[in-house]
């Protein structure tokens, strides 16, 4: 058996307690959680030992993780804006990356990021967990139905996919701050870009709309934004294909709308959002990534499909069960496996990459008022 993968978990908030250290902590044969970055602990043993009774070394410097030899592994789960220099500094230090969403501000920053690991051999993985989703992974199961299904959608020619909540405040967080690479599509939109991306590839052109709608905090940073995606027909796509994607964050519904997806043959309703976030906000152990409920979706939320029948007009109406849980330990799985056994990287960092390429494009578009081609 390999050596556990020493570890360091670069900040302690919402990302680094809730995203990352129980995967770390509940995959012991993997990784080792070696330290932390946080900078003012409040307590002895820091956030993470209040939150799961865990005591590692505490560093609340940057240079001294990376000064660190033992540390193999590096998450940058910190603000956003510091994202591109913490990533380049681990790289530059020798060490693996695992970097949150957005992965930088801009795709020159992403692509400088990847030849720096290209060139040292080392393994840089962009943390596109909601790839593992149960919603998307139904999702997925439905379009790769043969087209002799009687379940099959046909061939799809409208995908839309929402993230919408309703928040009619802002948590003074950095978040709410004109800083780079924040802002709602850097955030939510880096999520259901990577998601169509994953599925139909990069679009032909594009046309975005982006919007401070409560008017709070800084007026630039966009908390809603529709950005339009449009594919033609050709070998892949016999027929056009527009993908339209929507954040809302005045959104007063529940469940929200999450997929809608009309093809030639039925069209599939999708609402309600994937329980994992809920879950591991609320988990007393990191354990419980392993408990059988972890990542199932009520059955409540379950998709439907509306099919066409031979008479072209009487349409069927059935389910569409999420039966395979949401399972966000397979990214970990797969880090592991690429760092100690150079296995393909389940998310590459070129596809990292064309997401932040979209979100550049979707602010120009929005903020010139124009449909750019790619």
């Amino acid at each position: 058996m390999s050596k556990p993968i020493q570890t360091c978990i670069l900040g302690t908030g919402l990302s680094g307690l809730t995203f990352h250290a129980p995967f770390i902590l509940a995959l012991p044969e993997l990784f080792n959680l070696h330290s932390v970055l946080e900078r003012s602990p409040k307590t002895p043993g820091g956030k993470l030992n209040d939150r799961f009774g865990v005591s590692v070394k505490i560093h609340n410097s940057l240079d001294a993780i990376l000064a660190d030899n033992e540390v193999e592994l590096i998450i940058v789960g910190t603000p956003s804006d510091t994202h591109y220099a913490f990533a380049k500094a681990a790289l530059e230090a020798g060490k693996h990356v695992l970097v949150d969403k957005p992965v930088t501000a801009t795709a020159a920053e992403a692509k400088e990021l990847g030849e720096i690991a290209k060139q040292r051999g080392l393994v840089l993985y962009a943390f596109q967990n909601r790839r593992w989703d149960s919603d998307f992974l139904a999702l997925r199961r439905l379009l790769d139905l043969p087209k002799s299904s009687p379940e099959s959608l046909g061939d799809v020619v409208e995908f839309e996919s929402h993230y919408d909540r309703y928040r009619n405040s802002i948590r003074g967080s950095w978040k709410d701050e004109g800083r780079p690479a924040t802002g709602q599509t850097y955030d939510l939109g880096a999520h259901l870009i990577d998601q169509t991306l994953a599925l139909f590839g990069k679009p032909a052109k594009l046309t975005a709309f982006l919007q401070n709608v409560r008017g709070l905090g800084d007026p630039k940073l966009d908390d809603a934004f529709t950005i339009i995606l449009q594919y033609p027909a050709g070998s892949a796509l016999p027929y056009p294909l527009t993908a339209i994607l929507r954040a809302h964050v005045l959104s007063a519904k529940s469940p929200q709308l999450r997929y809608l997806v009309r093809g030639t043959k039925g069209t599939y309703t999708k609402y309600g959002l994937d329980v994992q976030e809920d879950q591991l906000k609320a988990m007393a152990s990191p354990q419980g990534i392993f408990q059988e409920d972890f990542g199932k979706e009520a059955e409540s939320i379950w998709g439907t499909i509306e099919t066409i029948q031979e008479d072209q007009v009487t349409v069927n109406k059935s389910i569409w069960p999420s039966t395979e849980p949401g399972c966000y330990v397979s990214l970990f799985r797969n880090l592991a496996a690429a760092i100690r056994d150079k296995a393909e990287l389940a998310v590459k960092w070129e596809e990292a990459t064309a997401v932040i390429e979209i979100v550049e494009l979707a602010h120009k578009s929005s903020e010139e008022g124009i449909t750019i081609s790619l």
